[in-house]
């Protein structure tokens, strides 16, 4: 069965128009997703409507309502909200160009093949994405999709295009909201020199295909065993919970090395100082 295309329309460079058709680059095949049912009779549950008042209601009666603040609502009617609703233009307009380091990872978000609707969009299409290539640049454009404005990233892959929706500015949360309580001090720099050589070790090519998800698997699994009237239990083995207490020994085994002077330096710092009259640090600047 032939994908359907996801939206359809036309991409536009300047004066330079081509038809063009949109396909979602994932697919949410690969997971595993259940049914409620009851335990007696099997059958699968319906979600009822229900007001706390009313009991069971009809989904046709009901209205959308904005809560602006804890139990107080704005209600919208359907020919309020149509009234606002953009139109979908059916063009995606390549306003400007970008580097991709320009833009931040946190606002990737789903990735799309934007591929020539017809055999005399060819033309056109080849000339932006060689254009494009040449550039070295992401193209940044505006959709409707879904009755939302989206902004789209644009870049040449293989022979054609691939197109990101990037998420909004109010949708991309600050990091300082979390970042700012860790503590601004630096690392041992002998237990930073082994990480480093740990990371060294475990460096290679990116293989999507030797990351599986185990425990949708091990769901599969349990599952083709249930459909054939057996019973099993499968489990997925978890890292040993030992606490581990010197951060120097754990790097050390990482890497493969016995502890040796290091180790005795590291030991030496443990041990209580000499009395004697002791120099105050200075105090830590807070981060601006």
């Amino acid at each position: 069965m032939a994908a359907r295309p996801t939206w359809q329309g036309h991409l536009r460079l300047s004066l330079v128009t081509c038809p063009v058709a949109m396909y979602t680059a994932t697919s949410p095949g690969g997971e595993v997703r259940f049914n409620l049912l009851h335990p007696k009779t099997h059958n699968r549950i319906k979600m009822i409507a229900t007001d706390p008042e009313l009991g069971p209601v009809d989904r046709a009666d009901l209205v959308k309502g904005y809560e602006y603040e804890k139990d107080h609502y704005v209600i919208l009617t359907p020919e309020e909200i149509e009234s606002v609703r953009l139109e979908s233009t059916r063009v995606i307009d390549i306003e400007r160009f970008v580097d991709a380091g320009d833009i931040d990872r946190l606002y990737w978000d789903n990735p799309y093949f934007l591929v020539p609707d017809g055999k005399l969009a060819l033309d056109a299409y080849t000339v932006i994405r060689d254009a494009m290539a040449g550039a070295g640049k992401i193209a940044l454009g505006r959709v409707v999709m879904h009755t939302r404005e989206r902004l789209m990233a644009i870049e040449p892959r293989d022979n054609g295009l691939i197109a990101y929706t990037l998420r909004s500015h109010d949708e991309v949360r600050d990091s300082r909201e979390l970042f700012d309580d860790i503590p601004d001090r630096k690392a041992d720099p002998q237990m930073v020199a082994i990480a480093e050589k740990i990371i060294e070790q475990q460096e290679g090519p990116f293989d999507p295909s030797q990351f599986k998800d185990r425990y949708e698997d091990a769901l599969r699994a349990l599952i083709a065993q249930k459909e054939k009237g057996g019973k099993s239990k499968v489990t997925v083995e978890e890292p040993d919970n030992t606490n581990v207490v010197d951060l120097m020994e754990a790097l050390r085994k990482s890497l493969g090395q016995k502890p040796g002077i290091a180790a005795v330096k590291l030991a030496a710092k443990k041990e209580p100082a000499a009395k004697g009259p002791t120099k105050k640090a200075p105090a830590r600047k807070n981060a601006s």
